[in-house]
């Protein structure tokens, strides 16, 4: 399962899959080997691995959105200057209410969580040990990998880590995930192109248009307003692209939902419910094709490699 980032309307994907949920019955994450999310994405997938029901993430967003958002009305007006438009506090509180103390070995899933080191441009991504390469992400607490994740620049602070490194958003190179889930799927764990199936969940978006830019080459002040959209737009087309390639097209079961213009945004707490209830009527439409894919059986349990290594030796 691959989740997209998207701020507050990560409510979509969370109350797609609690509808999926209320249909099979049972934990949904209980049904998936590996689950892939950026930003409020990847704190569902957290949620999701940890244990958490889809519902119970639902009612995170519910409960603890509305406070995350809120911020200093100083600060929202004059997000103009060099300073973020909400305090990572509330945000923090949330997720230490909801995780508490629990580590990333504990997740019950496999999972994969993008964040970007601002120090050196590189990529960091979370991941359980479910590699004999990765020895030291399992011990990481799961608040502090939602925090890096979701630390979207102009919104929030930078994350930084016990370790002392800056830590933002993994929307700046992976929004959409999905190339990255098939990516670890293949080569990392090894598993065949025509084996396994790959659900991927926007958290709606907008139609894509540049206006005149496409047609005056017009300067700076232009594109400095349209150039978010462009790079999310083009990263998102590139990740489903790739995940369709190495994959195969009819693996991979895209659901997002195209909505007019400015109609849900990344901060718009006064839309939880409109979304919520967007994500259940998607999610109606989808079971009936979904179900025979990925609801027949659970998924084997999640083995990391330092238990496979006691129990070998």
């Amino acid at each position: 399962m691959s989740i997209d980032g998207g701020g507050i309307k990560g409510v979509f994907p969370a109350s797609f899959l609690a509808s999926l949920e209320d249909s099979i019955g049972e934990n949904i994450g209980e049904y998936f080997d590996l689950i892939v999310g950026t930003s409020t994405g990847g704190i569902i997938a957290l949620g999701l691995a940890s244990g958490m029901s889809a519902k119970e993430v639902v009612s995170f967003y519910e409960q603890e959105g509305p406070n995350i958002f809120k911020g200093n009305k100083l600060l929202r007006a004059l997000r103009w200057l060099p300073l973020a438009k909400y305090s990572q506090e509330p945000l923090k509180e949330a997720l230490k209410n909801c995780f508490g103390e629990k580590r990333i070995g504990e997740c019950k899933t496999r999972v994969v969580i993008p964040s970007m080191n601002l120090d050196t441009g590189e990529v960091h991504i979370y991941k359980t040990a479910h590699h004999e390469r990765f020895r030291n992400d399992y011990k990481e607490k799961i608040t502090e990998a939602a925090l890096a994740t979701s630390a979207a620049p102009t919104f929030f602070p930078s994350k930084i880590s016990e370790s002392g490194t800056s830590l933002v958003d993994g929307g700046m190179w992976a929004n959409n995930p999905v190339g990255t889930a098939v990516v670890e799927a293949i080569g990392v764990l090894g598993w065949k192109p025509g084996e396994f199936q790959v659900l991927s969940i926007g958290c709606t978006s907008e139609p894509f248009s540049v206006n005149w830019g496409r047609k005056f080459g017009l300067g700076a002040g232009y594109w400095a307003l349209k150039l978010a959209d462009t790079f999310m737009t083009a990263q998102s087309s590139q990740s489903l692209g790739t995940a369709k390639l190495l994959a195969g097209h009819e693996f991979v079961h895209r659901y997002d939902v195209i909505m007019p213009k400015d109609r849900f945004k990344l901060d718009g707490i006064k839309e939880i419910q409109s979304l919520k209830g967007l994500g259940h009527t998607e999610a109606r439409k989808a079971f009936h094709e979904l179900k025979n894919f990925f609801f027949n059986e659970k998924a084997e349990p999640f083995i990391p490699f330092y238990q496979l290594i006691k129990e070998a030796g």
